[in-house]
């Protein structure tokens, strides 16, 4: 692959990143295989790739967290050995994880004050307080200066990871899946301001994101890594969202249909092509639920809500607002103060002789913690909503004996049905990635048939290749019947996948669509907490 002419260096704050050849193995495996690219200063450069593909390794390596074995990072045409997160700092890089790194203890005040790593021993605050509020009101959001972060929803951590960079006023900043957790119009705000900081040619922007939407919007130009290598350079302008997912999938593997293109049947296509009878019955009915947050607040207020047989129920709202509580709920994981849960018109408390007699199946969000037992096998794991039932188990001097050949064979061929990537089904969970674990859990959880599905954020944080399996998965749940009440934070997979939507906002549903006739940007005011006066839809 030919390197791209690189324009010189522009005479501001905004610094030219390039790389070359870089390699960076974990033993055997190579991770990065002599990637070379160039980032132009003053612009936005995505960085897009399955799970894997090695994103995460090049931009450690730029923020100074790992080490490359082979190849260069020039900054502004000079090599650096950047050893360190310090010295990156020190060459203006900053750098916001998709995982956390906050202090939860410290306010956020303290927090902006800790990202800069010089804290003087001695500290006026009521000067450096007037400081930050003057920097809060530059950018498109604030938080209370003496909120500490285990105080905060996800979303607002977010934001607070994205203000600890931009309070240090970086030469490059990197950015992995900023948005995850963000509003529409929240998201717009920090992509723009981010953009227009890159425009501002104070500021280079290198973007990690698995959104097509993100790139096609605010990005100026892209790389696309596949399995360590850079296989595609493009600017924006020259590209589309079907040409970036066939690069990120290779030569010879069919490409997502492209916008507009209903022939796949998936998503909407599949529900133009079976319609939800209006008089299905009723699957799931929740009636004025109420739960109690981690902190013994009311988190879910008189909610209700129904999902149809046949019927993809979305559940939109930034985290925090009550959603993992209601789910909680739901599955048993969290005592109801009030209410009533009914599945297929029988009341519904989430007991295990329930589930299996009310054929009701949940696919959780972290999997590996809220589904699994990490130390226990893959098949073990597979085993644990039937394995004490015929023909897993036989009845035996009043007690049960477990069958583990059949444990063992069904997990394998559930393995291979799955393509779930493990070194066997003895190996336990924990070892596998998590878009494998998640592979898993579908297999335990879609096996036979299924009246009620719940799924919150099942594609969480997972590569394309994954989001289109699950996606498709449960799409065939609501093809063969079932009603699936599907939650999550990414509004691009609710108006994919649902036939209705609900917002929830501080613990209550707020507002109701057909997802058909869904406006993103009127979904992003009631997330938003916007126009709760405004009547839910009927």
């Amino acid at each position: 692959m030919i390197a791209p002419v690189h324009p010189a260096p522009a005479a501001t704050g905004a610094l030219a990143l390039d790389t070359y050849e870089l390699t960076k193995r974990f033993g055997s495996f190579t991770a990065m295989d002599r990637v070379t690219m160039h980032v132009a200063p003053g612009t936005v450069h995505a960085l897009l790739g399955e799970n894997g593909a090695g994103k995460s390794t090049l931009v450690k390596c730029v923020a100074g967290f790992q080490r490359a074995e082979e190849g260069a990072i020039l900054i502004d045409g000079r090599e650096q050995d950047i050893a360190n997160p310090v010295v990156a700092r020190m060459l203006g890089i900053g750098m916001v994880y998709q995982h956390f790194t906050l202090a939860p203890g410290m306010t956020v005040a303290e927090n902006l004050l800790l990202a800069g790593g010089k804290t003087p021993a001695l500290i006026d605050w009521k000067r450096k307080r007037a400081e930050l509020k003057d920097f809060l009101a530059t950018t498109p959001f604030s938080l209370d200066l003496d909120v500490r972060p285990s105080e905060l929803a996800a979303g607002e951590k977010q934001k607070l990871e994205l203000l600890k960079q931009l309070y240090l006023k970086p030469r490059l900043l990197i950015l992995d899946e900023p948005t995850s957790v963000l509003t529409p119009q929240e998201a717009d705000e920090v992509l723009g301001h981010v953009r227009e900081f890159a425009k501002s040619g104070l500021c280079t922007v290198l973007i990690i994101t698995h959104k097509f939407r993100e790139v096609m919007a605010y990005a100026d130009s892209v790389t696309v890594l596949r399995r360590g290598k850079a296989v595609h350079h493009c600017q924006v302008a020259d590209t589309n969202p079907a040409r970036l997912a066939a690069a990120m999938m290779g030569e010879g593997e069919a490409p997502p249909p492209a916008e507009g293109d209903t022939a796949a049947p998936t998503g909407r296509a599949l529900h133009a092509m079976q319609p939800t009878a209006a008089n299905a019955a009723i699957a799931l009915q929740v009636e004025g639920l109420r739960a109690l947050g981690d902190r013994g607040t009311l988190a879910v207020h008189d909610l209700s809500l129904s999902v149809r047989s046949g019927e993809i129920l979305g559940v939109a709202g930034v985290s925090g607002n009550g959603q993992r509580e209601l789910v909680e709920a739901l599955v048993g994981q969290r005592p109801r103060l009030a209410g009533r849960v009914t599945v297929m018109g029988e009341p519904y408390e989430a007991r295990r002789e329930e589930n299996r007699r009310l054929k009701v199946r949940s696919l959780p969000e972290e999997p590996l913690r809220n589904a699994c037992v990490g130390d226990l096998s893959v098949a073990e794991n597979m085993a644990l909503r039937d394995f004490d039932q015929p023909p897993l188990a036989w009845p035996a001097f009043g007690a049960d004996v477990l069958n583990f050949p059949l444990w063992r064979s069904r997990a394998r061929e559930w393995i291979a049905e799955y393509g779930v990537k493990t070194q066997g089904e003895g190996a336990p969970i924990r070892s596998l990635s998590g878009g494998n674990v998640q592979r898993a859990v579908l297999a335990r959880e879609l096996a036979g048939d299924i009246n009620v599905l719940i799924a919150a954020n099942p594609v969480f944080g997972l590569d394309f290749a994954a989001v289109a399996e699950i996606h498709s998965r449960i799409v065939q749940v609501r093809a063969r019947g079932g009603a699936v009440l599907l939650i999550s934070e990414d509004l691009d997979e609710l108006l994919e996948m649902a036939d209705r939507i609900v917002v929830m906002s501080e613990g209550r549903v707020v507002y109701e669509t057909d997802a058909s006739t869904a406006e993103r940007h009127v979904l992003g005011a009631h997330m938003g907490g916007g126009d709760h006066h405004l009547p839910v839809a009927a």
